[in-house]
């Protein structure tokens, strides 16, 4: 990136700045030898450094330089030429560094804009954003990774129309943040891909316990750890027609009728990754949906955020407060009023869905008012 690139300041900073350098030379320049103070001016270049372009930096800095050399030159009579030399020689250090540190700052913004464009790329080809739309189903929400800085983690979810019905999934990769991506996006993958051919939901599931087992597998020999994932699959065919598997996943929440249910239907799976363990095969369960049913779908991250005196987020308490709120509404307010009681300290990643199914008839542009999961 070019160090002169334009400021995000614009011009007021850069002129304050010279206005103040012009103003205490000229005060040390009329009142006498016995006031010196310009050369404390020498934050001014620095101040820039900070907040301005490198020319504009630049500009500063040569102002402060030519105006303190005026001022240790024809001003100070009594000063020796040794002590003239040692502050004209102070203030073109000073310049110089002001500089140094300028462009340093622009190639570290540079760097982060690079490294974020590309954190933003993986994560469109890994999540796609949200909300998420697969015929009639709709599922708004948010996804915070609690990895400072990262924009993808241990979280997964999709949604997708398949010859088999409406298929959702939201997943839990074992820890958080940039380390888990790896395992993430394995599962994520198999799941796009075995949703559109798998019969059931079972095999769907299967498809990406293989997936899981290989990058495992893969990982063992590199000398990485190997992780599970956690996952809840739900399918729906048709009104009243709906299906759930759980890989050892938390509980979903149902509202129905302006009451909210914690559900754990299917519950006992094994996660993705330990389905070797079991001796049982997974078996999904058959739900019966109501025509005015929403789901709400959300990984450990929101359930075991804890706020400052280690109380855990109560998640159902605060849906059926917010239960008037139309999905897209809701989802945000839940995120506010998740950062706010954790004072924005998340212990890990924390993905919410706030799902319905719409007649296809009102699945267009406007909100639909039925919904079934």
């Amino acid at each position: 990136m070019p160090a002169h690139r334009p400021a995000e300041g614009g011009l007021l900073a850069p002129v304050l700045l010279i206005l103040a350098i012009l103003v205490v030379a000229t005060v040390d320049a009329t009142t006498g030898p016995e006031l010196h103070i310009s050369a404390f001016m020498g934050i001014a270049p620095l101040v820039a450094a900070l907040r301005c372009s490198y020319r504009r930096t630049l500009l500063v800095a040569l102002v402060y330089v030519v105006s303190l050399t005026y001022v240790d030159l024809l001003t100070v009579p009594d000063w020796a030429p040794a002590s003239r030399v040692v502050g004209v020689f102070g203030a073109f250090l000073v310049g110089v560094f002001a500089l140094v540190l300028c462009r340093t700052r622009l190639e570290r913004e540079a760097l982060h804009a690079r490294t974020t464009l590309v954190a933003d790329t993986v994560q469109r080809a890994m999540l796609r954003e949200l909300p998420l739309r697969a015929g009639p189903l709709e599922a708004y929400g948010f996804y915070v990774s609690a990895q400072e800085g990262a924009r993808v983690g241990g979280d997964i979810y999709e949604a997708v129309d398949t010859p088999h019905g409406l298929r959702l999934m939201i997943g839990d990769v074992q820890g958080k943040g940039m380390p888990a991506i790896g395992a993430g996006l394995e599962v994520l993958a198999s799941f796009r891909e075995a949703a559109q051919y798998q019969e059931s939901l079972e095999g769907v599931a299967g498809r990406m316990e293989q997936a899981l087992t290989r990058y495992n597998a893969r990982s063992a020999k590199e000398g990485a750890d190997e992780r599970f994932v956690t996952a809840l699959l739900l399918e729906v065919r048709g009104p009243g027609r709906a299906r759930l598997l759980s890989c050892g996943h938390i509980p979903y929440y149902l509202v129905r009728e302006g009451l909210v249910h914690e559900c754990s239907d299917g519950e006992g799976g094994l996660p993705l990754g330990l389905g070797g363990l079991g001796r049982e095969p997974r078996r999904s369960v058959r739900i019966q949906p109501e025509p005015s049913d929403w789901v709400v779908l959300c990984t450990d991250g929101v359930t075991e955020a804890r706020s400052g005196d280690g109380r855990f987020y109560p998640l159902a308490e605060r849906i059926a407060a917010r239960i008037d709120l139309e999905p897209a509404d809701l989802a945000r307010t839940l995120r506010a009023d998740l950062e706010d009681f954790t004072d924005g300290d998340l212990k890990d990643d924390a993905t919410l869905l706030v799902v319905r199914r719409t007649p296809v008839s009102e699945a267009a542009p406007a909100p639909a008012r039925s919904v079934a999961a």
